[in-house]
């Protein structure tokens, strides 16, 4: 193994309260979407894109409406973001420096544009990372931007770590071994390695 690359959500922080707050701010704004979302269903669609969260609970809306609340929900969150950061995982900072001492480490997220910025600069968490990709700057699935980190950055033998099963579905497809991060959102039964808590990367073996 010579690089990890990361899942962010229920992997290295957990924003949903942040997602509740912002995004029904701007949900109240619009009829179709003023009922809201739930922060168990934030929950429910962690690993998801913003626009399947949409077209699975608010399905009627038109692909400009979308497209606008989407940008408002964005605009709001990564605002909030920036200034407040999200709720690291226990000792998640220590271990990061622990592992870039042996490890390349990346992230690849299905996130909005600059929502991993917002992550990096908030807890000023830059230095531990060499690359990271989204489908804001791609347009494309997870898996594919798994294969672009791993090529641009000639990376021999990653892991990808997440936490749902759609990164793990992601990962199967890239041909990356999964780790799972039983701790974030998701219920998995197959894997090829679990972790408890963030610092058990420490004690991977591979």
């Amino acid at each position: 193994m010579d690089s990890l690359i990361f899942d962010l959500d229920g992997t290295l922080w957990d924003a949903t309260e942040a997602f509740y707050v912002c995004w029904n701010e701007a949900f109240l704004k619009y009829d179709e979407t003023k009922t809201g979302m739930t922060l168990e269903q934030i929950k429910s669609v962690m690993g998801m894109t913003m626009n399947d969260i949409m077209e699975k609970f608010f399905p009627r809306l038109d692909e400009n409406r979308r497209e606008n609340i989407i940008k408002e929900c964005a605009d709001i969150e990564l605002k909030y973001l920036l200034k407040n950061g999200g709720n690291l995982y226990p000792k998640l900072e220590d271990t990061l420096k622990e592992l870039s001492k042996k490890y390349k480490l990346f992230i690849v997220s299905n996130c909005v544009e600059g929502y991993i910025q917002c992550f990096l600069k908030a807890h000023n968490l830059e230095k531990y990372f060499l690359d990271f990709e989204d489908p804001s700057r791609t347009e494309l699935p997870k898996a594919e931007n798994i294969k672009i980190v791993k090529k641009r950055n000639d990376l021999r033998s990653p892991v990808y770590v997440g936490d749902t099963k759609w990164d793990a579905e992601a990962s199967k497809k890239a041909g990356v071994p999964f780790v799972y991060a039983s701790y974030g959102f998701g219920n998995l039964q197959e894997y090829d390695y679990v972790i408890n808590k963030f610092e058990d990367l420490l004690n991977l073996k591979k």
